[in-house]
């Protein structure tokens, strides 16, 4: 199986599909004030880079960096399409961004992603490739219903 993974205009209909699933699972899993993914219209904004991933001319997946600053960017719009979960798909994803983090000189990765049993397997995936908890971070405040977490690259 091999995972195309390439930088995503935002045009598609599978993309914007597999965007508003992500959003509307956002939703089911947590309240309003404590959903931080972006739309595709936030996707678009200058510092971010947005990347999906497809497997046989079928989305797989999607994924951003956005730029904090000269040395940190923030991970972003992490999701895989339902029939590619436990594939590979994710990690790959991860494993293309962290390493365009690092060859635009970053330094760190930070992440925001949710609490509850629904997270469980992202929480596992972030840990697995490096990410260590830690306190919010750029305008993100305390809530129940995220987990923080920062890698050093």
């Amino acid at each position: 199986m091999t995972i195309d993974i390439r930088i995503d205009d935002l045009t598609s209909n599978a993309t914007h599909t597999l965007i508003a699933a992500h959003l509307s699972g956002m939703h089911e899993s947590s309240p309003p004030e404590s959903v931080h993914a972006l739309d595709a219209d936030s996707l678009r904004d200058p510092s971010v880079t947005f990347w999906s991933a497809w497997i046989d001319g079928t989305i797989a997946g999607i994924g951003a960096l956005k730029t904090l600053d000269s040395e940190r960017g923030e991970l972003k719009s992490m999701r895989v399409a339902d029939g590619f979960l436990g594939m590979g798909v994710g990690r790959a994803l991860l494993r293309h961004i962290v390493a365009e983090a690092r060859d635009r000189g970053m330094t760190s990765l930070w992440l925001e992603t949710g609490s509850t049993p629904e997270f469980l397997p992202a929480q596992r995936l972030y840990e697995s490739e490096g990410f260590v908890a830690c306190g919010p971070f750029e305008g993100y405040g305390y809530d129940p219903f995220s987990v923080f977490m920062t890698r050093t690259l």
